[in-house]
């Protein structure tokens, strides 16, 4: 067996950066397969299952339920015809489709897939959260400037749309971020991991503190999950790429193997945001029950827990979209900047009053006091957003007058009044 311990720091390097997306370019291919299958059972049809029916010589057929589909898709997508627009910024039209595709393969640097320290993360640095944040808002460049050099008025909104999605969850998620960085002390993933080693709730001695589990962690990570579908562009978030407003969104003008980059650019960020999640609020690769701890502390083991993690985060991804139908424009926003934003805000200030009172007094009346902070500041929020509510109603209430068309007066607050509106 090779003693990676004794290779040069720079080899090491090499080995995790293949050890991470050699597999990523692999998998892309099954979460495609998946996401079809797991559809077509949600929503009683018929998925892709023709594809890989192996007929033997004595007439018995082995299916294989459709697994080299997305081969046969991506066969499809090398040789046919790759259509280029005349008026279009070509440098920025080639170079969008790579923009697009390089913050999913960015993004997992800081991502510890194991508790062996030699081969993963690929670099396990200070600002590992900060890092996070930081690629996945230059995700949005691709979808931009692949919308602006179409010289396409759909695909130029589509890429606005996208702009504006960012700009709006990135706060809330930033913010959800957070709260774990306060409560774990520190912006490293690996440290966010072991903190999740310790008892639950402080209490709790042979199950594993994933913060999940806690309320706060479990405020985070509902905006957290929100946020990230928002700004992967997934269903119901998914309006830059609008089919019954904008045709195609912003890869209206791409075709064969660009459009290709674009799929598998969303699909890698999808695994990737999931890995994030499974690492920040379900314990990375660590196991919830500390007898199964020796599992996890292998490298198999701990791969295998981890893949399992995120390929079910990745799997919500999928129930959302055969769930939800998408949001309008404004539902949208709303949501990011009224629902979201504050919530995540008062979260992290009752954290850093949570830590301040368990430091000071103990574990049950830090969490009495995070309970009855949370609950007081939910109560105000909903207070002034229903006031908030009202006063919008008000100022479009119908009001009343009367016009005279010479023969008649008509009230328009009426809706039963002839003429109003012609």
């Amino acid at each position: 067996m090779f003693d990676v311990a004794s290779w040069h720091p720079a080899l090491q390097a090499l080995l995790r950066v293949l050890l991470f997306v050699l597999p990523l370019l692999l998998v892309v291919p099954g979460l495609i397969w998946w996401e079809r299958r797991l559809l077509s059972w949600m929503q009683d049809r018929i998925g892709p299952n023709r594809v890989a029916t192996i007929t033997l010589k004595s007439g018995r057929k082995i299916k294989l339920f459709g697994l080299l589909q997305p081969i046969a898709d991506g066969i499809k997508l090398f040789f046919k015809e790759d259509i280029t627009p005349s008026a279009i910024d070509r440098l920025i039209y080639f170079v969008a489709p790579a923009v697009a595709l390089f913050p999913a393969f960015a993004l997992g640097g800081t991502l510890p897939w194991s508790g062996n320290t030699l081969l993963t993360p690929i670099a396990d640095v200070n600002v590992g959260i900060l890092y996070v944040m930081a690629i996945s808002s230059l995700g949005v460049y691709g979808i931009v400037l692949a919308g602006y050099a179409s010289n396409n008025k759909y695909s130029l909104m589509g890429g606005l749309r996208a702009t504006a999605q960012l700009i709006s969850y990135e706060l809330a998620m930033g913010m959800s971020l957070a709260a774990i960085v306060l409560a774990s002390g520190s912006l490293k993933m690996t440290q966010m991991v072991t903190t999740q080693q310790g008892d639950l709730l402080g209490v709790v001695p042979f199950l594993n503190n994933w913060f999940i589990f806690t309320p706060f962690g479990f405020v985070a990570a509902v905006v957290f999950a929100i946020c990230v579908i928002a700004e992967t562009n997934r269903a119901p978030f998914d309006l830059p790429e609008a089919e019954n407003e904008l045709i195609a969104g912003y890869h209206t003008e791409y075709s064969s193997m660009k459009f290709a980059v674009f799929f598998m650019g969303e699909y890698a960020a999808m695994l990737v945001f999931a890995g994030v999640f499974s690492t920040v609020f379900l314990g990375g690769y660590d196991m919830f029950i500390d007898p199964l701890e020796g599992i996890a502390g292998t490298t198999l083991g701990g791969l295998a827990t981890f893949m399992f993690k995120t390929v079910a985060s990745f799997t919500c991804f999928i129930w959302l979209r055969a769930s939800l139908p998408r949001l309008r424009y404004d539902q949208l926003m709303s949501l990011g900047w009224r629902t979201l934003l504050p919530v995540a805000v008062s979260n992290f200030i009752v954290v850093a009053l949570w830590i301040l009172i368990t430091n000071k007094y103990g574990v049950w009346q830090g969490w009495i006091a995070y309970l009855g902070s949370f609950g007081l500041l939910f109560a105000v929020y909903l207070a002034v957003r229903g006031l908030s509510k009202n006063r919008v109603d008000n100022a479009l209430a119908p009001r009343s007058i009367s016009l005279v068309d010479g023969t008649r007066s008509v009230n328009v607050a009426d809706p039963q009044a002839e003429g109003v509106g012609s």
